[in-house]
């Protein structure tokens, strides 16, 4: 019994090393397929199935194309890839974007969404399609014609080995080209007023602590630039909003219609109430709150001077008591 077990423990834990000859077939039909579409990958795109009859394959003429079994809409490298979507289709069928995104899973670091706006009302289905794109890590870019589309097509293959290098800006590594990159954003400010700066302060910081009588000794820099500078060095970053004035009331014109008489007395009764108005005191908020303090203050006086005589019965009937005795 024990001879048995550990015969099944070393044939499970040490499998055979020979294959079936199913699983050899299999594996040597299976790798010139992978092998294939991995160089027809790199040389063309690589279109799906479904998108046999698309009139935008017209307009791929300056890369080469092929169809292949493949999940997505276009191969267009090891890593990248595109669905391809129409907004009249989209219209019809809106879970169709949803659906063809979760069929690529995460096999593809750039997966691009080729939304051809087709329609003139774009604004609903649009956000529709950028807010899927989103949540769903997608690239989304919108072309108005199908020759646009293959322009796209092209030119995300045609730079698929490229480096980011063309895209990203170049910094400059000396100190004047530097500083003024930084000082001719400031508006009326040039490059000769830039090389003025540096020669006479020497860096930038000594430029942001200068005063304005000290900026105004600077050849070419006139009042306006001197303004400019120090506003930029001085200024806060949240700018404060200004109030708004009050807009004047307009004077109200005189009716020329007649009035009569209940108006003019009701009239004359408001101009007596608001002259009484005026004549009374003016309540404030420091008034009323004096008046009751005030009267807080007399209310005190009189619970103490209680207090002080119910102490005084209670003292004089305590002696009297003692005097009985």
């Amino acid at each position: 019994m024990w001879s048995v077990v550990c015969f099944r423990q070393i044939g499970q834990s040490h499998p055979p090393s020979s294959t079936s000859p199913a699983s050899a077939a299999a594996h040597a039909t299976a790798s010139p397929l992978s092998t294939s579409l991995a160089t027809q990958s790199r040389n063309a795109i690589l279109v799906s199935h479904r998108q046999k009859g698309n009139p935008l394959l017209k307009h791929i003429r300056n890369v080469r194309w092929a169809f292949a079994d493949i999940v997505c809409d276009y191969l267009l490298g090891q890593s990248s890839c595109a669905l391809y979507l129409s907004l009249r289709y989209h219209l019809l069928h809106p879970d169709y974007l949803y659906y063809r995104i979760r069929e690529l899973q995460k096999n593809f670091k750039l997966r691009v969404v080729l939304c051809h706006v087709d329609v003139e009302d774009v604004a609903k289905p649009l956000l529709e399609v950028t807010k899927t794109a989103l949540l769903h890590d997608c690239t989304l870019l919108c072309a108005w014609s199908l020759e646009e589309c293959g322009r796209y097509l092209e030119t995300i293959k045609v730079y698929e080995n490229k480096p980011a290098d063309i895209i990203q800006g170049q910094m400059d590594t000396d100190y004047l080209s530097r500083l003024t990159h930084a000082l001719t954003t400031v508006r009326h400010v040039n490059k000769t007023d830039v090389v003025t700066l540096g020669t006479t302060f020497g860096s930038l910081s000594h430029i942001m602590d200068a005063s304005m009588e000290d900026l105004a000794r600077c050849p070419g820099i006139g009042e306006r630039k001197v303004k400019r500078l120090y506003d930029t060095f001085h200024e806060p970053f949240k700018r404060v909003v200004a109030s708004r004035p009050a807009v004047p009331e307009t004077p109200v014109q005189n009716n020329t219609e007649p009035v009569s008489v209940n108006e003019e007395k009701g009239k004359e009764k408001a101009t007596e109430d608001a002259s009484n108005k005026k004549n009374e005191p003016e309540l404030t908020v420091k008034s009323a709150l004096s008046a009751a303090f005030a009267k807080y203050a007399d209310k005190v006086g009189q619970k103490n001077a209680k207090m002080a005589g119910e102490k005084k019965g209670e003292t004089r009937a305590s002696v009297e008591s003692e005097a009985e005795k």
